[in-house]
């Protein structure tokens, strides 16, 4: 079991961090982790390559991540909340995604063949909604041929860690569960 997570959080140790580990525990299998801040993945820069072509026409470490995508049976976004959305830099590397969106609506292909099951993580420092975080990333899962099982939202950790979030930590658990 292969399992792809983008890690929207520029924190190393941060509650999106805490809430991956759990989640890789719990889970088991093998697991590639994209580290939005840390990655040599530069944005789409709508250079309409895909447009006629699979694949990105951009030459970084986006072209590691694309066969993953393809192979793996779960994928999962996770990131804080900042300004009610997913962080800048996750959308920025999730930008690539335009590749997939070409396949299916220019190309008339099927850019990931391989069905999947995807998974949100959020963690909110304070007490922001969460629907447009979770609607972004239920968008980007589906780029990639993931059928959502579904968000675990944390808030207010800045005044309670996940680790110290009974209810959190079940629900990743639970999480867990269903994606095996």
């Amino acid at each position: 079991m292969k399992t792809l997570i983008f890690n929207g959080s520029p924190r190393k140790k941060g509650e999106t961090a805490y809430m991956i580990k759990t989640l890789q525990e719990k889970l088991g299998g093998e697991f590639k982790v994209v580290d939005a801040y840390r990655a040599r993945i530069s944005p789409c820069i709508d250079c309409r390559w895909c447009f006629e072509h699979a694949g990105c026409a951009v030459q970084d470490e986006w072209q590691e991540i694309l066969p993953f995508i393809e192979e793996c049976d779960h994928i999962v976004i996770a990131s804080p909340v900042y300004f009610e959305e997913v962080t800048g830099m996750l959308l920025a590397v999730l930008s690539r995604l335009q590749t997939y969106f070409s396949a299916r609506y220019l190309r008339k292909e099927e850019p990931v063949p391989k069905k999947k099951t995807g998974a949100v993580l959020l963690a909110a420092g304070s007490i922001g909604p969460r629907e447009k975080a979770e609607s972004t990333a239920e968008m980007l899962l589906r780029q990639m041929s993931c059928d959502s099982l579904g968000t675990v939202y944390v808030n207010r950790t800045d005044k309670v860690p996940v680790r110290d979030r009974e209810d959190i930590i079940q629900e990743i658990e639970e999480l867990a569960e269903k994606l095996r």
